[in-house]
């Protein structure tokens, strides 16, 4: 499902509100996870899962055309973590 699958979803879901409304909705939620992931927060959603930022650390990695040695910088990569009932649905529990 993309976003505007979602956004679509939200507002036939709640005749009640407007689309844009939803959208503005939708788009704030990213945004604030978006944020607190950039500071380095963890976001967790109960059910759902959790999400976080991982370092990885510096390396030396390998061109896989030439295989010459390349430096990897450290970098911060996203991370998510399925909570329970989420991974309960998913095997059938």
């Amino acid at each position: 499902m993309i976003r505007s699958e979602l956004i679509q979803k939200l507002s036939e879901e709640n005749p009640h509100l407007f689309q844009r409304d939803v959208e503005r909705i939708v788009n704030t939620i990213f945004e604030e996870i978006i944020e607190a992931m950039a500071r380095g927060d963890r976001v967790e959603l109960r059910g759902f899962g959790a999400f976080s930022v991982k370092n990885r650390d510096a390396r030396i990695g390998r061109n896989p055309r030439t295989g010459e040695a390349v430096a990897v910088e450290e970098k911060h990569v996203p991370f998510f973590k399925t909570g329970k009932l989420l991974r309960d649905r998913l095997n059938g529990g």
